[in-house]
C-alpha cells in the first residue's frame, strides 16, 4: 500500500508507509550516565523490557541509548541540566500481541522490584470499550517517565 503524507506545500509526496514514532528522548542528571547508574538501568530496562544497551552509543555522563526491539526504536537518554521532571504517570507506550506477554512483562518488574525497591508498578487494568478491551500496566525505574505497555483485546 502506498500512502502520501502533508509536506507542508500543496504538493503531496509518495511514501512506502507512512511515518511511525521511533524514539523517545528524556534529559537525565548526568550522574545518572554514570558507569553505576548506566549499569542499574542497563540491568532492569534489559531484563524487564528485552531492550539491548548500544555501547557504542555511550558517553559516560553525557549519553545512553537502549534499542527496543528493532534498529528503528530506541530510548535517548542525555545528561543535562536541568534534568527533565515530570508527573508519575507521564510515560511512554509499547504495545504486546498477547495477554501472556503483558504478563510476563509485570512478572519480570515485581520480581526486579524484591530486590531494588525503587522500581515502581501500576499494576494492570483493563479498561472495557464494548468491541475492545485494553489492558494495561505502567513501569518505572530511575528515570523520570513510566513506560506504558498494553495488550488489546478485540472481542
Amino acid at each position: 500500500m502506498i500512502a502520501t503524507r502533508p509536506t507542508g506545500t500543496e504538493a503531496d509526496h509518495t511514501c512506502a508507509r507512512p511515518p511511525h514514532f521511533n524514539h523517545v528522548a528524556m534529559s537525565v542528571p548526568p550522574d545518572l550516565l554514570d558507569e553505576e547508574h548506566r549499569r542499574l538501568l542497563g540491568d532492569f530496562y534489559t531484563e524487564v523490557f528485552g531492550w539491548q544497551v548500544l555501547d557504542v552509543m555511550t558517553e559516560d555522563r553525557k549519553r545512553m541509548v537502549f534499542g527496543c526491539h528493532t534498529v528503528e526504536q530506541f530510548v535517548f537518554l542525555h545528561g543535562d541540566e536541568p534534568a527533565m521532571a515530570c508527573p508519575r504517570l507521564d510515560h511512554y507506550g509499547f504495545s504486546v500481541a498477547t495477554e501472556a506477554e503483558l504478563d510476563a512483562i509485570l512478572a519480570r518488574a515485581k520480581a526486579y522490584k524484591v530486590r531494588d525497591d525503587r522500581v515502581d508498578i501500576v499494576d494492570r487494568k483493563t479498561d472495557d470499550h464494548g468491541p475492545l478491551a485494553i489492558t494495561a500496566i505502567y513501569i518505572g525505574y530511575l528515570l523520570p517517565m513510566m513506560v506504558e505497555i498494553q495488550w488489546w483485546e478485540y472481542k
